[in-house]
Order: C-alpha cells, then sequence, then structure tokens
C-alpha cells in the first residue's frame, strides 16, 4: 500500500508599494515610520531581515539554529521593494535570492520564489496595454534577480478576472495563487459536469486547471490556498505559539487521499511585522514541528510537477467581468469607489473619494498614452514594445544599458536631444504606472501617504509630459481632483491635496543646482565640491568664488547639473548670500555664455565690501531675476544636515555651560543628596546631561583601550554619582556604541578567532551589565552563528586549540545559543566538538 503523503507550503507576499520621491528617485524621511527613517526600514528591520536569519528556539528561548525562512516558503518579492532592498541592504537581498538557488537544488529544480506584476497594479482595473507592461516588467525582474524564469506570478491582491489569465498564459506563466472565495465552479477533466464550488467551499488540497474561455487548448493551474488556516494566521493567534500554528494545519488535514497539499498564503509582513518575531514561530513550524509530523515541504512549482490538476475549476468574474480579490468582498471596487472595505480612521469616513481619485488617473492615463504615442513614433520603431523592453533600462541605468536599448528600437540613429526625449516620454509612462499602485485606494482616506505618493507619480508624469510638449495637462488634471472629497475637514479636496503635499517636492535640474549652491557654501559639507553625485543627479563645478565678509559668506559659481534618469543636461550660475549662520538666500539662472558669466561674477563682487546686505540682495534680483531659494526649499536630508553642522558648534558650546554649571555647583548637589531631597529642577538636567555625556567618553575610552575592566573607575563613579543624586542617565548613545563595538569585535572573530577578540567581546558584555544597558545583539548572534557553523559543519572545530573552543562556546552561551545548537552542527559532520 502507498505510504500517505501530506505537503505542506506556506506562501508569503512580500510587498511595499514604491515609496520613492518622484523627483530624487530616493525615499525621504517618513515621521510616521519612526524610530526608523522610512517604513521600508522599519519592515525591514522587522521582517525583511529577521526572515532572512530566523531563530529557531529551544524551551528556554535559547538559540538552536538560526535559519532563512526563505529556503522553507514560497513566497513573492515586489519588484521596487527588492531594487531598493538591493541598494540599502545588500546583504539582506543576496541572503534571499541564493535561499531561492538553494530551494532550486533541493525541489527538483523548481524554485520557492515566483514574480509579481510591477508594482502592485490591480489588473482586471488596467487597460491591456498596461497589463502586459507589468506582467512583462515583473518577469523580466524576476529574471534579472534571481537568474531563471517565473513559474508563476503574484497578482496584486490576488486580483484577477479573464482578460488577467489571458495575459499570464500569453506569457508562459504555469500557475497562480488565489483565494478560495474566487472559485466559482469545478469538474473533473473527463467530465463535463460542473459542480458549485463558490462561497469558499473549494477544495483547497489539490491544484486545479483554469482553461481560456477564449482558447480552451490553453490554460493556467489554479491553487486556491486554504482559507481558514491562513485567515488565522493573518489575523488570529496562531504566530503566538508553534502549538498552535501547528494544531491548525493538523486540523487542516483531510483523510481521503494518499496526497494532498495543505497550503496558506498571507502578506508575508506578518512574519515579524505585523505579528512580532512571528518569523520565529514559522522558522520552528517548517524546521521542527512539520517534520516532526512527517510533513513533507514542498513549494507550488514542485507539488504541481508531481501532481497534475484532476479537476477543471472556473473563476468568479465578478461585478462586469471585473474579477475577484482577495480583500475587497465586491469584486474590485476597493480600487475604484467607495465600498465599505477600508482601513483604520473613524467610523464616519467614507471613501467616496476613491471614484474621482480613479476616473482623474485614468484621464490622466489616456492622455499621457496619446501624447507617448504621438511623439515617441517619430523616434521608436514600435513603441508599446519600447515600453514594455524599457525594463531593461529601469534595471540599468548605464551608458551600455541606454545604448543598448535605443541600439534594438530606435528607427534611426538618434541625436543626444532625440535621447533625452524619447528618455522623458518612457519615464512618463513608467509614472503612468506608478500612479496606479493598489495602495493609493486601499486605506481609509485621500491624504493619506500612499495616495499622497501616487498624486507625486502622477504629477512627475505631467511636468515630464510639459517638458516634451510644452502643454500642461495640470490645471484640467486638479480640476477633476476636485470632485475627491478627504474626510479630514482641513485638507478639502484632492485638489488642495495636491497643492500642499505634491507641488511643494516638485524638483528639476535648477533645484538641483541651487541645492549644490547652498550646501556646498558649509565646509566640509560634500567631501568633493568639484563633482557631487546625488539623488539622481551628477552636478559638476565648473568654476566656483567664495569671499567672506563680516558676517557675510558670498559664494557665486557655474555647474552643469546631468539626470542620470533622462540623461538631461543644463548648466547654471549661481550666488548665495549666507547672512551669519542661518539665513541663506540663493539666485540661480540658466548659464549663456562665458562673457556673461565673467561680467556677472565682476558685477556681483565689486564693490561688495562697501555695500549694505539691502543693496547686495538687490544686486541678486537684477542678476538673477526676483525667484530666490532657502535653505526651506532643500529636500529634508539637506536640511537636517545643513542645520546640524551649523549648530554643532553651538550646541557644543551649550554641552560646556551645562558641565560648567555642574561643576561649579557639585557641592550643592551632593548636600541635596546627603539630606535626601530631590535636586531642585533647575540642576536635574545639568547633572543628569553632563553624567551622560562623561559616560559616553568614559566608555569611549575604555574601548580605545581593549576594553580593560581593570580601568573601568570613572564609569563606576559616574554610575554612583547618578545613582546619589536620584538621576537616570540617558544612556543611548552608549548602547549603540557598545552595540557597534560588538559586532565589530565579532566579525573579527569570524574573520581570525583569537582569545583577544573574544575577551573583549566578554568583557563588552560584562561592561553593558554594570551600566544595566540591554545590547541589541540580534547581528552579532547572525554573525557568531553563521561562523560557528562554517567553522563546525567544515570539521575547522577540530583543528581549534581547546582554549579558545571553551572561551567560544562561553561567549556562544552569553549570547543566547545553546549548547543543542554545537550537537546539532557537530552531528551533521559527524564530528564530536
Amino acid at each position: 500500500m502507498k505510504p500517505r503523503q501530506v505537503c505542506l507550503c506556506v506562501h508569503g507576499h512580500f510587498y511595499q508599494p514604491p515609496r520613492e520621491n518622484a523627483w530624487l528617485e530616493e525615499i525621504e524621511e517618513q515621521e510616521s515610520a519612526k524610530p526608523a527613517h522610512d517604513w521600508n526600514e522599519r519592515i525591514y528591520n522587522e521582517c525583511y531581515r529577521p526572515n532572512t536569519a530566523a531563530r529557531v528556539l529551544d524551551a528556554k528561548g535559547k538559540i538552536i539554529d538560526v535559519v532563512s525562512n526563505f529556503k522553507w516558503i514560497s513566497f513573492n518579492f515586489g519588484p521596487t521593494l527588492l531594487s531598493w532592498m538591493q541598494e540599502k541592504h545588500p546583504d539582506a537581498y543576496q541572503a534571499i535570492l541564493d535561499s531561492d538557488r538553494q530551494s532550486c537544488l533541493e525541489h527538483y529544480g523548481h524554485g520557492n520564489a515566483i514574480a509579481q506584476v510591477y508594482n502592485h497594479i490591480i489588473l482586471p482595473l488596467a487597460n491591456a496595454r498596461d497589463k502586459v507592461t507589468q506582467v512583462r516588467w515583473g518577469i523580466e525582474d524576476f529574471r534579472h534577480r534571481f537568474g531563471r524564469s517565473p513559474e508563476a506570478m503574484w497578482l496584486a491582491e490576488t486580483a484577477c478576472n479573464e482578460a488577467t489569465l489571458e495575459v499570464l498564459v500569453d506569457h508562459g506563466m504555469k500557475y497562480l495563487i488565489l483565494s478560495p472565495y474566487q472559485a466559482d465552479s469545478i469538474r473533473p477533466i473527463d467530465s463535463p459536469h460542473w459542480q458549485d464550488a463558490s462561497d469558499g467551499k473549494i477544495d483547497p488540497s489539490r491544484p486545479y486547471r483554469c482553461y481560456l474561455k477564449k482558447d480552451p487548448s490553453r490554460y493556467i493551474d489554479i491553487f486556491f490556498y486554504d482559507g481558514p488556516v491562513s485567515r488565522q494566521i493573518g489575523f488570529g493567534d496562531l504566530l503566538f505559539d508553534a502549538k498552535l500554528f501547528m494544531a491548525s494545519i493538523e486540523k487542516a488535514k483531510g483523510n481521503e487521499r494518499d496526497t494532498q497539499l495543505i497550503h496558506v498564503a498571507t502578506d508575508g509582513e506578518t512574519y515579524g511585522h505585523h505579528k512580532a518575531y512571528g518569523e520565529r514561530v514559522l522558522a520552528y513550524v517548517m524546521n521542527v514541528t512539520a517534520p516532526k509530523h512527517n510533513y513533507r515541504i514542498v513549494n507550488y512549482g514542485e507539488y504541481l510537477a508531481e501532481n497534475p490538476p484532476q479537476f477543471a475549476v472556473k473563476i468568479q468574474t465578478g461585478e462586469d467581468g471585473m474579477g475577484t480579490s482577495w480583500s475587497c468582498a465586491h469584486g474590485v471596487k476597493r480600487w475604484k469607489e467607495h465600498c465599505g472595505c477600508r482601513g483604520d480612521g473613524p467610523a464616519e469616513w467614507t471613501q467616496h473619494w476613491r471614484k474621482p481619485l480613479k476616473e482623474s488617473l485614468d484621464w490622466l492615463s489616456g492622455e499621457l498614452a496619446l501624447l507617448y504615442e504621438g511623439r515617441a513614433r517619430e523616434y521608436l520603431k514600435d513603441v508599446w514594445e519600447a515600453r514594455n523592453d524599457y525594463i531593461q533600462v529601469i534595471l540599468d541605468r548605464s551608458d551600455e544599458s541606454v545604448n543598448r536599448f535605443f541600439q534594438v528600437h530606435q528607427k534611426a540613429s538618434l541625436k543626444e536631444k532625440e535621447r533625452v526625449e524619447c528618455l522623458k516620454l518612457l519615464e512618463m509612462q513608467r509614472h503612468s504606472m506608478l500612479m496606479h499602485t493598489s495602495c493609493g485606494w486601499f486605506f481609509t482616506e485621500l491624504s493619506g501617504i500612499e495616495t499622497v505618493q501616487i498624486l507625486q507619480y502622477a504629477a512627475r508624469a505631467i511636468q515630464l509630459a510639459f517638458q516634451v510638449t510644452h502643454d500642461s495637462l495640470e490645471e484640467a488634471f486638479m480640476e477633476r481632483l476636485s470632485e475627491a472629497k478627504s474626510n479630514v475637514r482641513e485638507f478639502g479636496t484632492g485638489r488642495q491635496i495636491y497643492e500642499r503635499f505634491v507641488l511643494s517636492k516638485t524638483f528639476n535640474l535648477k533645484n538641483a543646482a541651487s541645492m549644490y549652491a547652498m550646501a556646498s557654501t558649509i565646509h566640509g559639507f560634500y567631501p568633493d565640491k568639484t563633482r557631487v553625485s546625488t539623488y539622481c543627479f551628477d552636478i559638476k563645478q565648473l568654476h566656483h568664488r567664495e569671499e567672506a565678509i563680516g558676517n557675510l559668506n558670498l559664494s557665486f559659481g557655474h555647474v552643469r547639473v546631468c539626470s542620470r534618469i533622462t540623461w538631461e543636461e543644463k548648466e547654471y550660475v549661481f550666488a548665495v548670500v549666507q547672512i551669519g549662520l542661518y539665513d541663506f538666500r540663493c539666485s540661480v539662472k540658466p548659464f549663456t555664455d562665458i562673457l556673461e558669466l565673467e561680467n556677472l561674477e565682476k558685477e556681483f563682487f565689486d564693490g561688495v565690501q562697501t555695500l549694505h546686505i539691502i543693496e547686495i540682495l538687490r544686486k541678486m534680483d537684477v542678476f538673477f531675476g526676483k525667484k530666490y531659494y532657502a535653505l526651506k526649499d532643500l529636500p529634508i536630508r539637506e536640511r537636517k544636515q545643513v542645520i546640524s553642522i551649523l549648530t554643532r558648534e553651538a550646541i557644543e558650546k551649550i554641552s560646556v555651560v551645562h558641565e560648567n554649571l555642574y561643576d561649579e555647583n557639585r557641592r550643592m548637589s551632593e548636600i541635596y543628596s546627603s539630606i535626601n531631597l530631590p535636586l531642585p529642577a533647575e540642576v536635574c538636567y545639568a547633572v543628569e546631561h553632563t553624567l551622560s555625556r562623561r559616560l559616553l567618553k568614559a566608555v569611549q575610552s575604555l574601548a580605545a583601550q581593549g576594553f580593560n575592566l581593570k580601568k573601568t573607575n570613572e564609569i563606576q563613579r559616574l554610575i554612583n554619582s547618578a545613582k546619589s543624586f536620584g538621576i537616570k542617565m540617558q544612556k543611548k548613545e552608549v548602547a549603540v556604541f557598545l552595540d557597534h563595538q560588538l559586532l565589530q569585535k565579532t566579525k573579527e572573530i569570524a574573520a581570525n578567532v583569537g582569545i583577544e577578540n573574544i575577551q573583549s567581546c566578554l568583557s563588552i558584555l560584562k561592561l553593558a551589565e554594570k551600566i544595566e544597558i540591554e545590547l541589541n545583539i540580534h547581528w552579532t548572534q547572525d554573525i557568531l552563528f553563521s561562523y560557528l557553523k562554517k567553522t563546525i559543519t567544515t570539521e575547522g572545530w577540530k583543528k581549534m586549540d581547546s582554549e579558545i573552543q571553551n572561551i567560544l562556546m562561553r561567549y556562544a552561551a552569553l549570547l543566547g545559543i545553546s549548547e543543542q545548537a554545537f550537537q546539532l552542527l557537530t552531528e551533521k559532520t559527524g564530528s564530536e566538538a
């Protein structure tokens, strides 16, 4: 009798909407994501990074293994999210790619990763051309990163209809994953009789074949995930305990077939972001509990190859054939009108703004498409095929890549100006699709960051269209946005939100020149002022002159600014007056010729020593026009950097004043302490500031001495003083410093193990305990565990001196790595630790 086989597959949909500033191509600081810089960073720290190194813990909470969950689960990543991760966190990015490669080896050539529609557009609501481009871009992005063709594609919000299926089949997708509520009816493949499978009644434990209506000889296979278990993972308490998770899986197991698949699908962010430490429960289930229960861990491609569908399926068509999704009970209405599906917010808030927003963006898309088609056909053989292939440029913006693109698609050799126009048109189309990212409609309020983000992409597309045609679509677009009403009275309409939150962000080459002009006046702001690459701009200094007159700093220059995105290049002349420390006035104008530049410089500086500031500013108005830039016009990152540099000396002086106050009045503070009275509020801050500041300096000094714990007298004195005064020192900077030191010393151990480095790590841990600081040892654990795994499994452990072994095991224990971990690693090589 054939033994019964139950397979388990967990799918994670890892995705964030594109968040980059539409003009700078970088994510700006997002206050709502604090303490992280932005939401990508926050979720990276809580989810993406932890899932590349998830802890498998014993009953005492000690580490017995560190694994990549991506090696064990089926997953997809949003292409724009992976693009961000590749730049900001290349190690984690590479760990994800490596996990997929390993999974291909372990699952007979079927990798865990599948593709995703490029920027999470709701495909049933997209026009035919956009459907194709989104799928093509998703596939090509996947190939570029994972080095293979995808077998399947994750649909945004699993939104699907017949037209979407046709595009997927056209592009070779073998299967997709849908909600059980998206099924309509089923039949055995060899039977003509259909059975009702609506309202989630479909059996999720097998794959189904969906034949296209237009051509029944073509098909795509569909997995309908287990709804109840997936729902409990996403919104219930299964990720609080591996036993609960496994019990739910066991409950889903049927009894009737020799082979069946239990599979779930949720947002990948559930594992760590939505559910804190959910990645640990997932790791334990996939590595310990499921194998103990004799589950075979598979991915969809592997299971499908071994178990071809025996049943055909029809999917729900939705209203007007527009399809259905996993996150809207009304088909796909959530992304085009008020349907009742919503996020957080007061109960009285409505989403009637969705309809005029969708109509406004659809109108804009249509206008942009006409403009693109009309202008691009002058230069490109097939304008829409060129757009489909533009993903190659998005993935690699090097000169070589852009040249290859034009060699394939240009009608004839293009002049530089014509290439710039083509790139602007193609970028216009990229932003035309980015502005339809689903998150813009998903939540409750029109002024939310996701909706403002897609309006940024619309504004950038409008700007690019204007640069090509000199006809603006903006007023007509804003007029349409006026019909969208915010739930927040202060924000009014979509037009007001656009004017308030979007237009203030617009940026161009002239803005880049003004940013450089002001920032370059600050000593040390740019390491090399002659050539600066910042955001998506390259800036070359062609001429510069500075003079200081009393409390005035005058700066005059000539720069060339180039966009790395559109290849547009312009030269500008600038003049900056810095009045005192904080007051900047910058004027910029296009460069015309050297003679004018020389005349401008002469007129600007001649007699300036005797002029009043008002006269200097009038000069600037005459030469450059009355439009000027100030610090408030800089991007937020530069604003913060500039003000930090400018105020550094003043803040240091304030710190010294507080230290002097503490030293001069220390005896008074001691008297208050000796008679058990609290320090006066006026004194408290000076004491707290001084002791905290001196503690950091003392710890840094100890680090310079190799963390010799015999030299901690000063640190102990500061601790005692704080206790005697009843003061709680600020230790955040000390914790960050020690975290970094511990991580660096552990990296040194991994590079060249030695007693001295291990002793330093032990000393750091003791010091943190002494100061009563809880260190963030997560990344340090990863480094040490990876080193131990490599050393023990390659038998390097045998060759290691026993004294080093013992002290290393002691350090590992203090980091929370259990003895069982050593035993398991040793068993894998058949050697003894």
